[in-house]
């Protein structure tokens, strides 16, 4: 009688442990990769938000934010810090009441291409028409003494930043507008105003 040859186990192959290594290394990956957008997602960081609707080319001054702690992400950049609010700055673009205060719509006055004036209308201005709002500024020459020429548009795109109506008789129910307008309309508007023309706005678009 032969001896039989001991039964060897089978080799488990090199490939096999690597693959189990593999995937226990991309589970615990996947694991981390979501409590880690779970994590930042639940931070939060300080951040400036507006009290008050502010206009283009209005200065920006510290009672004009408050400090409101938000979850911002990975936009943190993009919006202007506490700490990073710079002295001087004005607004480019209107910013409405509670929206926070976004990098892009702070800059230096010398940058800006906008400046304000102050019109007053001949009639009186729509309910519609209040602080931030993009209107048409009109224009109707005066021709002789209580006649004036066809209205047209003198500037297709201000933005009113302060209104104050005149109620008494003698007002006639006109108002006092500043309006944020373009250096290029600058010249013509003043030239209107001289020329007593008669002045009128209406929220852009809505004119025929």
């Amino acid at each position: 009688m032969t001896v039989a040859d001991p039964v060897r186990p089978p080799r488990r192959r090199a490939w096999g442990d690597a693959r189990f290594l593999l995937g226990v290394v991309l589970i615990v990956a996947s694991i981390a990769g979501v409590w880690l957008v779970v994590a930042t997602a639940r931070q939060t960081a300080p951040a400036f938000a507006a009290t008050r609707t502010i206009v283009p080319g209005q200065a920006i001054a510290a009672d004009d934010l408050r400090v409101v702690e938000v979850a911002l992400g990975q936009l943190g950049d993009s919006y202007v810090a506490p700490d990073e609010l710079a002295e001087g700055v004005v607004a480019t673009r209107t910013i409405i009441a509670g929206e926070l205060l976004p990098s892009s719509a702070v800059a230096d006055p010398v940058t800006l291409s906008t400046t304000s004036v102050v019109i007053r209308t001949s009639a009186d201005v729509p309910a519609s028409i209040d602080e931030g709002v993009t209107v048409e500024l009109w224009a109707a020459p005066l021709l002789e003494r209580g006649t004036y020429d066809t209205p047209r548009i003198l500037v297709a795109d201000a933005i009113v930043a302060a209104i104050t109506k005149d109620e008494s008789a003698i007002g006639g129910g006109s108002a006092a507008l500043e309006l944020v307008i373009s250096r290029a309309d600058v010249a013509a508007t003043l030239a209107a105003i001289a020329d007593q023309s008669a002045l009128s706005v209406v929220s852009a678009g809505t004119a025929s």
